[in-house]
């Protein structure tokens, strides 16, 4: 297993350091320093970001060497959750309830104002106490209060019920928790699956405490601990704000949430996610990615690898590796990942010997190994992503496209081969 801690990753990663003003001079030293992690000292604190900014990291997250290993070690805590280990001694302190204490960022320059990006979102629900974790950016709206934007998703189910009780809610926001929390709260398992217990399945040795929080557990090593409530029926606005395209979100009436008390360590590293970002992108995508190349692989034998890329913004489009072994198999294949992937808006069958990873060797499939009268399929007016900007927003429809770039096995293989200039010979 790799790192557990945030403090643990920073001692052996060897990270650059550099300074930052909250207002945009932390966000121009983390976008300067990728994929490197760094340290910024601000005029409030230290900002810790770029922890995920590479798959190697995510993989050591996940105990992994490999794409087929991480996507299996994901999918196991997943399926095996397991509760963590309950402890009552920890390191947090409390500090009072200012937000403004603390080194919180505005990263872009239309953002709404300052905004909590890398926050685990801790909510019980009362019918059945299972406790959701999930990730939500938070606006600073004053001393001790946040809007919070709130998908409808777990968080937003547990919420609407409790409202509708005429209830506040209480929850914990995390800041710097364990590294194997943030991939699980990434993940979205069904609701029910405690994504805390699916991190303690991916560590093997997570602790929890339960001073912090009643009946909410709070998982070690955090540096930063948030309690308080969502008033009932508040809202404030929030945004606009930069999301993982790298266009900015639209306004919304979003939940209010209340500080009642922080705690942290001693001297804590405020971890920041770059909107937008390269940590942004894999901490977001990798869990799709092991959803679309498990759904994908029951399609059809033969599926590798699967990358949601950086030019779709970590989100919307997919590269799909596959060993082919009859025709038709890859359209089975990236209409699998579409209902694996609702989000998503192109996917690309490629063969092994074309490395997801370089846009260059996809177009060279494009080019060379696709006909596309023959091996483009369009699917229009399906479910589509509220952050791609061109899709119908109110609707969430969109058209989606897949390719089949693989190479046609009843041509001879010779003619898709990549020439090779031979080693020099020795001796």
């Amino acid at each position: 297993m790799g790192f557990l801690g945030l403090r643990e990753f920073f001692k052996a990663s060897n990270p650059l350091r550099a300074r930052g003003e909250l207002i945009y001079g932390a966000a121009r030293a983390i976008k300067e320093a990728e994929p490197r992690p760094v340290l910024v000292e601000t005029e409030n604190g230290v900002i810790a970001s770029n922890v995920f900014s590479t798959r190697t990291v995510v993989y050591n997250v996940l105990g992994a060497r490999a794409d087929e290993e991480a996507y299996i070690n994901m999918l196991n805590a997943l399926s095996r959750p397991k509760p963590p280990r309950v402890v009552k001694l920890h390191s947090l302190k409390r500090r009072g309830d200012d937000l403004y204490s603390l080194p919180i960022p505005k990263f872009y320059e239309k953002d709404a104002g300052r905004y909590i990006t890398a926050g685990i979102f801790l909510a019980r629900d009362e019918d059945t106490g299972y406790v959701n974790a999930s990730i939500h950016r938070a606006l600073v709206i004053g001393e001790n209060k946040l809007a919070v934007r709130v998908v409808p998703r777990h968080l937003y189910k547990i919420l609407s019920k409790s409202e509708s009780r005429g209830k506040d809610l209480e929850a914990v926001i995390l800041i710097g928790a364990p590294l194997p929390l943030y991939l699980a709260a990434a993940s979205s398992p069904p609701f029910g699956v405690s994504e805390i217990e699916v991190a303690a399945a991916l560590s093997g040795n997570l602790e929890a405490t339960y001073d912090i929080a009643s009946g909410i557990p709070v998982p070690l090593p955090t540096e930063i601990a948030i309690r308080g409530y969502f008033i009932a029926g508040a809202r404030a606005k929030e945004g606009p704000f930069v999301d993982i395209t790298g266009t900015y979100d639209e306004t919304r009436e979003q939940p209010v949430f209340k500080v009642e008390e922080i705690w942290s360590m001693s001297d804590p590293l405020f971890y920041a996610i770059l909107p937008a970002g390269m940590e942004h992108v894999n901490l977001m995508g990798f869990p799709r990615e092991a959803s679309i190349w498990d759904t994908a692989r029951r399609t059809a034998p033969g599926v590798k690898k699967v990358r949601l890329t950086r030019g779709g913004a970590g989100w919307l489009h997919a590269v799909i590796v596959m060993e082919k072994m009859k025709e038709g198999d890859p359209k089975n294949v990236l209409m699998a990942a579409f209902a694996a992937h609702p989000s998503l808006k192109m996917a690309i069958a490629v063969d092994p010997d074309i490395n997801p990873d370089d846009p260059v060797e996809v177009e060279w499939a494009l080019a060379t190994r696709m006909q596309p009268l023959e091996d483009i399929f369009i699917v229009p007016n399906a479910r589509g992503s509220s952050l791609d900007p061109s899709a119908d927003q109110k609707r969430l429809l969109t058209s989606k496209i897949g390719i089949d770039a693989t190479k046609p096995l009843e041509k001879p293989p010779h003619l898709f081969e990549k020439a090779k200039i031979p080693p020099p010979k020795h001796g």
